[in-house]
Formats: C-alpha cells, structure tokens, sequence
C-alpha cells in the first residue's frame, strides 16, 4: 500500500459536499439507496407517524422524550454507582479465609428441608459404632 493509501486510510476522504459537481451524482445515488431502503422498512410510514404524533399532542411528546432521556440517564447512574460499589480490593488470603469460616458459623437463612450436621468428638470408649461421627437434626 503506498502512502497515499495509508494517509488516505487514516484521515479519510474530504467529506463530500452535496452541491460539489464531483460528488453530485454519488450523493444522488446514495440518497436514493437511502430513501429505497427506507420504504422496503417502512421506516418513512414510522416517520410520518411519528412526526403526525407530535405535531398533534406536542406536550405529551416532549413529556415521553424527555422522560425517556432522564431515566436512560437515571439508570446510567444507577450502574456507575452499583459498579464503583462492587469493587473488589485485593485481599490477604487470611482475610478470605475469616471471611468463610464466619459465613459457615453465621449462615443466612436456611430452608427447613436442609439438615445441620453437628460434629461432636470422637469417644473414647470402643463400644461406640463407628459409623455413628456425626447426627442430623432437623427442623
């Protein structure tokens, strides 16, 4: 590639003026694209509809916009916030190990169909099965 196709490739072509004889025909055709597209969509009807819409209730229109704009923005803040809370910092691995053990002494709230196991010693008397470690509980 030369260098006029790296100069043309990063600053572009001058843009195209629409009354320029060059880009006349072009713009010409390119608007008639533009418009074939638009009735093969009915993007024109939406159009139409839309604008015959706010001309006729003006007040409720701009209401809908503007609503429409403060809570995309609204919610936009919402998830900056949420996201800057979340951060995670870096944490020792004894922190994240306190951070376990106290979330298995202090469990949220439990279902009632889940058992506890409760582990007691070992006894010392050899007459104690061996299967019998631990007991459930329930609810």
């Amino acid at each position: 590639m030369s260098t006029k196709g790296f100069k043309r490739l990063l600053f572009g072509e001058k843009m195209p003026d629409k009354d320029d004889p060059k880009y006349k025909e072009r713009y010409e055709k390119e608007v008639e694209t533009g418009r074939k597209f638009a009735r093969w969509c009915r993007l024109d009807r939406l159009a139409a509809h839309i604008q015959r819409f706010a001309c006729n209730h003006r007040n409720l229109f701009l209401v809908l916009v503007f609503s429409f704009v403060a809570i995309s923005f609204a919610y936009n803040i919402y998830r900056l916030t949420s996201i800057y809370r979340c951060q995670n910092t870096p944490r020792s691995v004894i922190e994240m190990q306190d951070s376990v053990l106290k979330s298995k002494r202090h469990p949220r709230t439990e279902p009632a169909s889940v058992h506890r196991v409760i582990l007691q010693p070992k006894a010392d008397n050899k007459n104690t099965p061996k299967n019998n470690n631990h007991e459930h509980t329930g609810d």
